[in-house]
């Protein structure tokens, strides 16, 4: 591959499988020639998991989950935080379904900006969002990460409406070439989902995996 051809990787705040594909995805691009250019997908959780909020202690004040659903809450957030140990990371379960919109149109501000105040504010918001230490819904907070990443945020407030247009116009774009989770790798016009493919994801940019073999088509084609 050359540098001029590009990896996609669509990704959500509010994804502990994102967070945890995050530094893989930047070492693509250190390890080959290859562009990582990376763009927002809004999960619909409630749609397919459900909802429910809690307390500080883990008590239930509002659902809208059957029991299987709980299950795999429940397994997910235990399997993230096993795989989080290996990182040296800190996922702590969330409260309740966070709309990660605003965080997204952040995610674009500080991509405006340049490519280092991108990845200090993409740092930022996930190590602080799953300490529970970021309020991803807030326009002050989500401004200031961006103001401590080195972004010039004196417009960022009128722009945010924009922006949230933009990430809306990205995810439905994501979804015509099949996206429908995160995170999604597009390599090739081909559709790769979760962190588990990575080593395929690889193999592929080492030549040593036949694209075409088994190929199966984006939604688009």
């Amino acid at each position: 591959m050359t540098r001029q051809q590009a990896i996609t990787v669509y990704s959500d705040y509010k994804s502990p499988y994102a967070y945890l594909a995050k530094e893989a995805a930047y070492a693509l691009e250190t390890t080959y020639e290859v562009t990582v250019t990376w763009k927002p997908y809004i999960l619909d959780i409630p749609q397919y998991l459900g909802s429910a909020r809690v307390d500080d202690t883990g008590r239930v004040l509002e659902e809208s989950r059957n029991a299987h659903q709980w299950r795999r809450v429940r397994y997910s957030y235990m399997d993230c935080r096993r795989q989080a140990r290996k990182q040296g990371l800190t996922i702590r379960g969330t409260r309740k379904i966070w709309d990660s919109t605003l965080a997204a149109a952040g995610m674009l501000f500080a991509q405006d900006q340049s490519e280092a105040v991108f990845r200090r504010y993409h740092d930022a918001v996930f190590e602080r969002f799953w300490r529970r230490e970021l309020d991803i819904e807030s326009i002050p907070e989500i401004a200031a990460v961006l103001k401590d990443a080195g972004a010039d945020v004196a417009r960022f407030t009128d722009w945010v409406d924009t922006g949230l247009t933009e990430v809306a116009r990205i995810s439905r774009e994501a979804e015509a070439l099949g996206v429908f989770g995160v995170p999604s790798f597009i390599v090739e016009r081909e559709l790769f989902w979760g962190r588990e493919h990575l080593p395929d994801i690889r193999e592929l940019l080492s030549g040593g995996l036949d694209q075409n073999a088994g190929r199966t088509r984006t939604l688009s084609e």
